[in-house]
């Protein structure tokens, strides 16, 4: 299992974030400032369950993020994806000199943050062998990568997708022929910042179903939600 260590000041980005990334099997130990992350590291090295990648935001309350990068570089051997905002281009080139594995700019899907995980892992020769299998998906003719956010009809043309289709589909494509409720796809579906309703999700899933134009591909199951019957696989 992959055991992440998130660290972030904002507290509804890291229980989004933990709460997702657990649902991808993985482990995650969330805490809010520099002080507490070099307290939980410490704690953790040598231990029975070490940490395999770092989730870093640059923009710390009690710390600047490229210093605390540093100082982690200095104690464990750990793969670093820095949390950045959208406008901080400076911070995001010192810190890929300095030796960051990778960075994402916010507000970022949580999906492309799994696909970021596992590709860091790759790298270091640590990612679990199952991992790229859920990268490219084909149903009904249809090839879903999730990670270049692409989708394919079966006559190979690409289908253009927002967001908030690329998430929908990715929910849908992750729970096959299994009735989902509203709320549940909201909770798969929400990104940071958004702003997702039961209507926002009816209309995700009309556009979607436009787009697909294959009505049995998505149905509507009638007081309980939408199922995805696209028998989709690696």
């Amino acid at each position: 299992m992959i055991h992440a260590l998130l660290v972030d000041d904002d507290l509804d980005l890291r229980q989004l974030v933990s709460d997702y990334l657990q649902r991808y099997g993985m482990r995650v130990t969330a805490v809010a400032d520099a002080a507490s992350l070099r307290r939980v590291l410490r704690a953790g090295l040598g231990g029975p369950d070490p940490f395999k990648v770092l989730l870093l935001d640059l923009m710390l309350p009690d710390g600047n993020g490229l210093d605390v990068f540093r100082w982690v570089r200095e104690v464990a051997p750990l793969p670093v994806i820095m949390l950045t905002a959208q406008g901080d281009p400076a911070s995001r080139v010192v810190g890929l000199e300095l030796g960051a594995d990778d960075y994402l700019p916010k507000p970022f899907e949580p999906r492309e943050l799994v696909a970021r995980i596992h590709a860091v892992l790759r790298r270091a020769g640590a990612a679990p062998v199952a991992a790229p299998t859920a990268t490219v998906l084909q149903f009904a003719g249809w090839t879903f990568d999730r990670l270049r956010r692409q989708l394919t009809s079966p006559q190979q043309v690409v289908v253009a997708l927002s967001s908030a289709e690329f998430r929908l589909l990715s929910a849908f494509v992750d729970h096959p022929n299994r009735v989902l409720s509203r709320d549940q796809l909201l909770d798969l579906t929400r990104a940071p910042g958004a702003d997702v309703t039961d209507r926002s999700i009816d209309l995700t899933v009309s556009r979607l179903r436009q787009k697909l134009d294959e009505p049995t591909l998505i149905r509507t199951v009638r007081g309980e939600g939408y199922l995805f019957d696209g028998g989709a696989g690696a």
